[in-house]
């Protein structure tokens, strides 16, 4: 079992989805995704929204247990909306939440995962950390602007 507590397995930076399917990430990355049951009625209720004016930054640590946990369900809720990969930014960060990357500091990120969603490049919404409801009526709520 990886320690992921251990500096050395720790993403920093700005890294592609690829990196999460390489060990020793797979570990915990496919177990996640593949066990995860996208609430799909959720979901459909965002098939006529625009996805290309939305982007999404996830700030994860891979020292994290809830970033393990909800970034793996996460993407799966992305990849079932059919949400272009290319509109997603990952940013990992070390224990005390600082990341290598430029205006990072700018963010704001005090807990993580901590999922940003952007429409028109317009911060319209985060997710921090563990979702209030559910990952899909979370994000449903900030993209559509709906109560």
């Amino acid at each position: 079992m990886t320690d992921y507590y251990e500096q050395s397995t720790w993403l920093l930076g700005y890294f592609s989805r690829e990196r999460m399917t390489e060990r020793p990430h797979s570990e915990w990355y496919t177990k996640g995704y593949d066990e995860y049951m996208v609430d799909s009625k959720s979901i459909d209720e965002l098939k006529d929204i625009e996805k290309k004016i939305i982007t999404i930054k996830i700030v994860m640590g891979t020292w994290c247990s809830d970033s393990r946990r909800e970034v793996p369900r996460f993407m799966h809720i992305l990849d079932y909306w059919e949400f272009p990969v290319e509109n997603v930014t990952f940013i990992g960060v070390d224990d005390l939440k600082i990341s290598p990357v430029g205006e990072y500091e700018y963010l704001g990120i005090e807990r993580v995962p901590t999922f940003i969603f952007y429409k028109n490049n317009i911060e319209a919404g985060r997710i921090i950390e563990n979702p209030v409801t559910s990952l899909e009526k979370d994000m449903v709520k900030i993209i559509t602007g709906n109560e």
